[in-house]
């Protein structure tokens, strides 16, 4: 029975069987209603006796059935299997198996209606009957409830509609909350003293979720911190960043008793104050011996070192004679005998040289030897000596593209030729390199150095009665704060 009903449907209607989408009306419900079921309804008015206004009161439960025409051969059986295969925030989608038995005259196709909750008038989705066992209720608005039939249609009339148990609710779809922190603000995000800080962190979920951050544990200031949150990013803002912004901001989204977290941790710095105080130690031969302490105040982040510079008191311009120097104590050497010399001490941090210097008080006179006849007889003494190294070179690490400098002292009468080499490989001639020798002191400036610039540095004098040579290893990279 069940086969010959199939082919009497495909023969009075289209083949296709594929999702049919339909809008549904949200305002005012259609009044046009299949015939056959207006049919129907007209045969059941006339059965039925009339009722109490009272007694017609919209139930909590679902809406009644119309009572079907009386059973005829000539319409269909209800559909079987009536489901719900999606619901979304603004559809659902609803399916069935066509009914046992078509009826003699065939099957036009099924007609959908709904009832929205607190109603009981039935309103058909499609006017006319499809020939689909599934379709798509389109536009529907969040909050929307009813229930739902679907009755097959010959052109009899409407057989009896199956109908769903439950009421469909639609609702909009909760998609949990997750906050994607971008790359650069993994780690520390250091900023200096007075520039704005600008964080722009997206995140997902929905319906919007609710964003709010906190400063190590507690609420923002709001006076200083502006926050701006939309449906898918925070952006938090402060003009002009002090010291005390620096710690970890948090941000946690909530939506639906579900909530995300993500921690920044941001660091204002600014550059150091100068050493506390220098003191000049001791003067011996062409010697002076420094001592100071660090600065109280080192910009909220590490020093990278002190540079020491040297000014002769005759022509008052300053030399630099050790950079980036961790030690707080340090011996200057090869100074000019006669000569009168001030030493300043700078702090460094990421943003630089400390504004001032510490100098010292006192002179350190350089001074000559005391000048004795000579007797009859005495033979002059010989100073020639090989080269020798009063001062050795320090392993160093650099910033890629900024200019560096290696130094170290040498002994040696007569006055030895300098000689710089990177890896045992001789670097003179180099533009990349620039060497000085003064006075024993022999710098190499490496100007704006990179990565590939790394490796063991090496200083050779050398002169008619012998040779010397010092050497360091030199490591330029990038700092891990930045």
């Amino acid at each position: 029975m069940t086969g010959e009903a199939t082919s009497e449907a495909t023969a009075s209607g289209p083949e296709e069987t594929a999702p049919e989408s339909v809008s549904v009306p949200i305002t005012e419900p259609s009044g046009e209603v299949a015939a056959s079921e207006s049919k129907g309804e007209e045969q059941a008015q006339e059965s039925q006796e009339p009722q109490d206004p009272a007694s017609q009161a919209p139930a909590p439960t679902a809406p009644a059935v119309t009572k079907p025409a009386p059973p005829s051969e000539d319409v269909p059986s209800a559909p079987l299997l009536l489901t719900v295969e999606d619901v979304s925030s603004s559809s659902v989608t609803v399916s069935w198996e066509p009914p046992e038995k078509l009826g003699r005259l065939g099957l036009q196709g099924y007609v959908v209606e709904i009832c929205r909750e607190g109603t009981s008038e039935w309103v058909p989705v499609n006017a006319r009957p499809m020939m689909v066992t599934q379709q798509i209720l389109r536009n529907l608005a969040l909050g929307d409830k009813f229930f739902l039939r679907v009755a097959a249609v010959s052109s009899a009339g409407a057989g009896p509609p199956a109908v769903l148990d439950q009421p469909v609710h639609i609702q909009e779809i909760i998609e949990p909350p997750k906050i994607r922190v971008p790359r650069h603000l993994r780690q520390t995000y250091i900023r200096q003293v007075g520039e704005s800080i600008n964080l722009q962190i997206p995140f997902q979920g929905k319906p919007k979720p609710q964003a709010s951050w906190t400063h190590n544990g507690q609420a923002l200031d709001s006076k200083r911190v502006n926050v701006r949150s939309g449906d898918q990013d925070s952006i938090l803002f402060i003009r002009s960043a002090q010291r005390s912004d620096s710690g970890r901001y948090e941000l946690t989204v909530r939506l639906e008793g579900l909530e995300a977290k993500a921690a920044i941790d941001i660091l204002v710095i600014e550059k150091p104050g100068p050493p506390s105080s220098i003191k000049l130690l001791d003067v011996w031969g062409c010697n002076a011996a420094l001592e100071w302490t660090p600065p109280q105040d080192t910009g909220n982040t590490e020093l990278l070192g002190y540079t020491v510079q040297k000014a002769d008191k005759k022509t008052g311009q300053w030399f630099t004679v050790l950079e980036r120097y961790h030690p707080t104590t340090c011996t200057i050497s090869h100074l000019i005998i006669g000569n009168s010399y001030y030493f300043r001490v700078f702090s460094e941090n990421l943003c630089g040289l400390s504004d001032s210097a510490t100098s010292t008080k006192e002179l350190a006179h350089i001074q000559k030897a005391d000048i004795a006849a000579k007797p009859k007889g005495f033979i002059e003494r010989d100073f020639s000596e090989a080269p020798s190294f009063t001062q050795p070179l320090a392993d160093h690490t650099s910033t890629p593209g900024y200019s560096t400098q290696l130094f170290c002292s040498v002994r040696a009468s007569p006055k030895p030729k300098i000689i710089w080499m990177k890896n045992q490989m001789n670097i003179q001639g180099d533009p990349k390199y620039r060497a000085l020798s003064e006075q024993g002191v022999c710098t190499l400036e490496i100007r704006k150095p990179s990565p590939f610039d790394s490796g063991v540095y090496t200083c050779k004098a050398i002169n008619v009665l012998g040779e010397a040579s010092v050497d360091c290893r030199l490591e330029v990279k990038a700092s891990a704060t930045h």
